[in-house]
């Protein structure tokens, strides 16, 4: 049996590990190219729609204590397959976001030295790193999370000097409301891009099995980390436009605003910070990414050796060894560019499919009661719903190909398994 070693404010650090990774190092001249001074408010817009979907998950994720997350609540809700086509795009979309992540943690360490731009020893790095963070895994969910803790806290630490510092610098001139307007199509866009910057939670949940007290820690964990960070990115974003003048030139916005007013040991702590974030997301993907097969193992989708648990550690071992050997393969060959692109699709979808669930476990009020109940649980479910399918229709349509590619794939597998156990 799983042990459940995860407290409440390991939870919270997850979160705070899964959503803050590479992306907030780029994303202040991302949205100021766009919007200029108004993607401060846009970020306080976007939190308050992320926030409905953050409630809609709150009480469906408060119903269950087993292993799965999203994969297990549209199981209970639709049925066996359409659980196991959402479970199948989160996996990958967790590998490929995975590679993703730790070959841009790879292109930070060459601003450190240029040796890590040698291709073998680039491959050497990346493998390293996710051995490392196998062995952690592989101890205990306890370790993980104890690393996952350390990684989190190290991760807000240059950002939080990086905040205290800048407000002394601010030029209040640059933060100047009375600026043109960006017009619909580029604000919506950068709401588009902010609520990606949000995102991340959802893989964390997976965990419920290893949790101590799910019903209760989750809504905790979800709510005060999503205000937490939309508090935190806001006055990055004041920080960066108030600073630095040239921010919508800027590849690495905090590093090179850091170096503008503290000089060059600034833009390094920036940089030195910015592996820091990715290897705590890439710790909080690990954790989370190989507990999926164990999930589909114990429904009958995956192997039976799926779900092996060790047994001094209570590890899914097998599922974890197999988690890591693909994230290494689709690491360090590049494949990970065309997967990439289901990620952005799968998450709206997982957003929709649990706020139509929500719907479906309140019709069924004796079989699914939760902790945390919401006191309009219909309208947010009905709203969050609204905003994702508005999201979806921002999105490209190669991507919804590149969707129903892996779809295609999943059943595949799923057929000649169940043909196999037949």
């Amino acid at each position: 049996m799983l042990k459940r070693a995860i407290t409440r404010w390991d939870l919270f650090f997850l979160m705070i590990n899964s959503i803050i990774g590479a992306g907030i190092f780029g994303l202040p001249a991302i949205i100021y190219n766009q919007a200029g001074v108004f993607s401060i408010p846009a970020i306080l817009i976007c939190a308050a729609l992320i926030a409905i979907i953050i409630l809609n998950f709150s009480e469906v994720a408060s119903i269950f204590n087993k292993t799965g997350g999203p994969y297990l609540y549209a199981t209970e809700a639709f049925g066996k397959i359409p659980g196991y086509l959402l479970g199948w795009l989160a996996l990958v979309s967790r590998i490929a976001t995975f590679a993703a992540l730790i070959n841009i943690m790879a292109d930070y360490l060459t601003y450190l030295n240029e040796v890590f731009s040698n291709r073998i020893l680039r491959s050497i790095t990346i493998s390293t790193f996710i051995f490392f963070l196998f062995l952690i895994n592989y101890r205990g969910v306890q370790y993980s999370s104890k690393l996952n803790n350390f990684l989190a806290v190290a991760k807000l630490i240059p950002l939080i000097f990086f905040i205290v510092a800048g407000l002394f610098f601010l030029d209040i001139k640059l933060l100047n409301f009375r600026s043109e307007m960006p017009d619909f199509d580029n604000f919506a866009a950068v709401i588009l891009v902010l609520v990606f910057a949000f995102t991340g939670f959802e893989s964390i949940i997976i965990n419920s099995g290893e949790m101590k007290n799910p019903g209760k820690d989750i809504p905790f964990a979800l709510i005060s980390a999503t205000v937490f960070i939309a508090i935190f990115y806001t006055l990055i974003q004041i920080v960066c436009i108030g600073t630095f003048p040239q921010l919508g030139n800027s590849s690495k916005p905090i590093a090179d605003a850091a170096h503008h007013f503290l000089g060059s040991g600034g833009g390094l702590i920036i940089t030195v910070g910015a592996v820091i974030s990715i290897g705590g997301t890439l710790n909080a993907i690990l954790l989370a990414g190989s507990r999926l097969p164990f999930a589909f193992s114990e429904d009958g989708h995956f192997p039976v050796a799926f779900s092996k648990e060790h047994p001094g550690t209570g590890v899914p071992y097998i599922s974890l060894i197999a988690f890591t050997a693909v994230t290494i393969l689709v690491s360090i060959s590049g494949t990970f560019v065309y997967a990439l692109s289901i990620s952005v699709i799968s998450k709206v979808v997982i957003f929709l499919i649990v706020s139509a669930a929500l719907i479906k476990f309140r019709r069924a009020t004796k079989q699914f009661e939760p902790v945390f109940k919401l006191r309009y649980g219909y309208a947010s479910a009905i709203l969050g719903m609204i905003i994702c399918i508005c999201l979806l229709f921002t999105s490209k349509g190669s991507d919804f190909i590149d969707v129903l590619l892996t779809m295609g794939i999943g059943v595949i597998i799923f057929l000649i398994y169940r043909y196999i156990r037949k």
